[in-house]
């Protein structure tokens, strides 16, 4: 038996193939959401204008509650709505959890000092003098109330674009009253964000089909996406203008006209006043248990 040691050197993936792979994970998250939204559901029952609304207004409750209770109800409100919809919880909760509370909680961690919120040390980690310092109760209060508020807005937002197809949640964004080029903005980024991915896939694999010899350092994939940026750019602006044109053409003036018109009906409106009352209790409890 031969002994058991290190033979060979372990191979760093490519730098670019790991680039273009987190693209791919990207477009399969966009086409499930797409798919999603297909699915028989609460909300996507509901018309697209009255989830706006409901959002919105479960957003100022949120923003009023300073209670990390009232919060947490409503981030469980959130799971069960998710629930409800035929959305993977699984797939919710990290899809809120990974990004910005995470992102939130990190930037909160200051507040949670003593010397930033004074109070009552709860772990002491240093010594200023006879005085402690540390984490205080206060802070740690504040970057717990701040990260459930963040989490619960994020669930909101998500449940809500998971839901409603991108067409017609631009198309009532600008119903609602949101400024033609905000809505402008939002809908050519979103379709560029893939165009550019499709882009750069094509010029990698036809970089990499007049490949003799296999890379063994990033140096050369970095070489490559330095000399090709420029030219993306170039491209991208070029067909942003002929994409433009062809809108224009073909009778664009700014406003997206969705395929199907939308219908308030009655449901609708009892989701709406729902969603005003649940945002209303929402704030009463926060106020009762503040007392």
């Amino acid at each position: 038996m031969l002994p058991c040691q290190r033979s060979g050197k372990r191979k760093k993936g490519s730098f670019v193939e790991k680039t273009l792979s987190g693209g791919a994970d990207l477009l399969r998250q966009v086409v499930f959401s797409d798919e999603v939204a297909g699915r028989p559901g609460l909300l996507q029952r509901a018309d697209p204008r009255a989830k706006l609304v409901g959002m919105l207004l479960l957003l100022v409750a949120a923003s009023l509650a300073h209670n990390v209770g009232t919060l947490a109800a409503m981030y469980l409100g959130t799971l069960a709505l998710a629930a409800a919809c035929s959305v993977p919880v699984g797939f919710f909760v990290k899809r809120v959890w990974v990004f910005i509370p995470v992102f939130t909680l990190v930037i909160m961690v200051p507040a949670t000092l003593s010397v930033v919120t004074p109070g009552h040390v709860v772990v002491v980690l240093w010594h200023s003098g006879p005085k402690p310092e540390g984490l205080s109760s206060q802070g740690l209060t504040s970057a717990l109330l701040v990260t459930c508020r963040v989490a619960v807005s994020v669930s909101l937002v998500v449940l809500v674009t998971l839901t409603t197809p991108w067409a017609r949640l631009l198309g009532a964004l600008r119903a609602v009253g949101v400024p033609r080029m905000f809505v402008l903005v939002i809908g050519m980024a979103y379709r560029y964000v893939f165009l550019l991915a499709s882009s750069v896939t094509e010029m990698y694999e036809s970089r990499k089909a007049r490949t003799l010899r296999p890379e063994r350092h990033d140096r050369a994939a970095r070489r490559f996406v330095s000399s090709t940026a420029g030219a993306l750019f170039a491209k991208s602006a070029y067909l942003s203008e002929e994409v433009h044109q062809a809108m224009v053409s073909r009778g664009y003036r700014g406003d997206p006209k969705p395929l199907r018109a939308f219908h308030f009906t009655r449901g609708d409106l009892v989701f709406t006043a729902s969603a005003l009352a649940l945002a209303a209790a929402g704030v009463g409890c926060d106020r009762l248990i503040g007392r």
